[in-house]
């Protein structure tokens, strides 16, 4: 799909706003449920009992929380008489809705053997042949359910992408670095030079038109005044973050915002999460395992201070969140992403008389500058589903494009993702503005 954003959209095209309804619902239910169990399929038992930090959570629990969604708000609400499959989990698998009860603490999860592997499993299997059953009577699929579903099923490739992440992190902690799949081959292309994208000032429309699944932080659709900028045509690369290190970027506290600098000291940084030396060579643990650090592929694992501390040695500065969706108008989204099967961010290709930026979807979710607040006119929906994002709007900042283990059907123009800017587990790239 092509995504066009520009100035001559008129005020009359709002009033598409609303959310399609999904053609095929039940198809879409069973592909992204399975898409999880393969993602899984790799790990042992013992894999995924595993908590490696607060911030993380065992792959057995995003099993069992992504299926509470789907009990909780379509089949608790909908089935008459419904019984829920066993009455601890509504508090266990609960992650942050007040409106529903209680949860168990999030740091805590990992110290729980039970329920086993096979109880999460058994209890997938239920809820989904009861969601089978429901999803294969239209006549009970209203408008308002099928969005809640469609919620869900979105909210699970969300937690398909932090089995991945969660995973990677705690496997980086054992000494024998565990590989989760094959080795991947090392990059043969060359580092394309920077170059930069220019966009005039003026007055833009972003955020969601309708017409497809959106989340309600993505909405409503609104119109900023930008001066003029320029983009980099491509994310930074390992080696130009090498040169930043080599420079002595982490022991320069005038490049970093103050917090950034206590990150800095308290956290022992040195290198982007994952990198470490063996003897004179500086390599990074992978999903493949440990290799070495190709110089061409996008910097990865990078927080928010370590990305606006580049960008501030480099003489830029990070985009802001609404420059970002307007240079991705006429782009289209596709790239690196989890079906791919690299798990790991790629080197850009040289493309002669390309005058688009590049890799703007995949490889890497990009910081921009911009907290993440509501937009002009924003309200959460009412009851639970309304904790889902606009909660969080606190000390958190913007990223945007997805990451090389973001589902593709996932990923949109105007998606906001959002962390706080210490955040390294994720796949965190840095592209600069100016």
């Amino acid at each position: 799909m092509i995504f066009n954003c520009r100035i001559a959209e008129k005020t009359s095209d709002l009033k598409s706003a609303g959310p399609r309804k999904p053609k095929n619902i039940r198809g879409t239910y069973e592909n992204v449920r399975q898409a999880t169990r393969r993602l899984c399929a790799p790990l042992c038992p013992e894999d995924c009992v595993i908590q490696s930090m607060p911030d993380a959570s065992p792959t057995r629990w995003h099993l069992a929380h992504t299926t509470w969604f789907f009990e909780t708000f379509v089949l608790a609400e909908t089935v008459d008489n419904y019984k829920p499959f066993h009455p601890d989990y509504y508090y266990l698998f609960n992650s942050y809705y007040n409106a529903v009860g209680a949860q168990f603490p999030r740091p805590d999860r990992g110290v729980l053997s039970r329920p086993a592997m096979a109880d999460i499993d058994a209890y997938r299997l239920h809820v989904d042949q009861m969601m089978r059953e429901l999803l294969g009577s239209t006549s009970r699929l209203s408008d308002d359910l099928v969005r809640t579903i469609e919620i869900g099923l979105h909210h699970e490739q969300q937690h398909q992408e932090l089995i991945l992440t969660d995973i990677k992190n705690a496997f980086s902690l054992n000494p024998i670095l565990p590989v989760y799949c094959k080795r991947l081959p090392m990059s043969k292309s060359a580092t394309i030079s920077m170059g930069w994208c220019d966009y005039p000032e003026g007055l833009y429309w972003i955020g969601h038109a309708g017409g497809g699944f959106g989340y309600d932080h993505e909405f409503p659709r609104h119109r900023v005044f930008l001066e003029s900028f320029e983009l980099a045509k491509r994310p930074v690369t390992n080696g130009e973050y090498m040169e930043f290190m080599a420079d002595g970027g982490y022991e320069n506290s005038q490049l970093w915002l103050s917090e950034g600098w206590q990150a800095v000291r308290s956290g022992g940084w040195t290198a982007p999460l994952y990198w470490f030396r063996e003897g004179d060579d500086r390599v990074s643990y992978t999903l493949s395992g440990r290799r070495s650090i190709d110089p061409n592929e996008p910097v990865c694992h990078v927080s928010y201070f370590e990305a606006d501390a580049f960008a501030r040695w480099r003489g830029c500065r990070l985009p802001r969140e609404a420059e970002w969706e307007i240079a991705t108008a006429d782009v289209k989204a596709c790239g690196n992403f989890v079906e791919g099967g690299l798990f790991h961010p790629v080197s850009a290709v040289e493309r002669p008389g390309d005058r688009m930026p590049q890799q703007m979807y995949g490889d890497v979710w990009e910081w921009t500058s911009s907290p993440y607040i509501g937009y002009p006119g924003y309200q959460p929906p009412p009851g639970a589903i309304g904790e889902y994002n606009g909660k969080f709007m606190c000390n958190q900042f913007v990223l945007r494009g997805g990451s090389c283990v973001t589902p593709a059907s996932h990923i949109r123009h105007t998606y906001r993702n959002f962390f706080q800017p210490s955040a390294r587990w994720q796949f965190s790239g840095i592209r600069l503005a100016r």
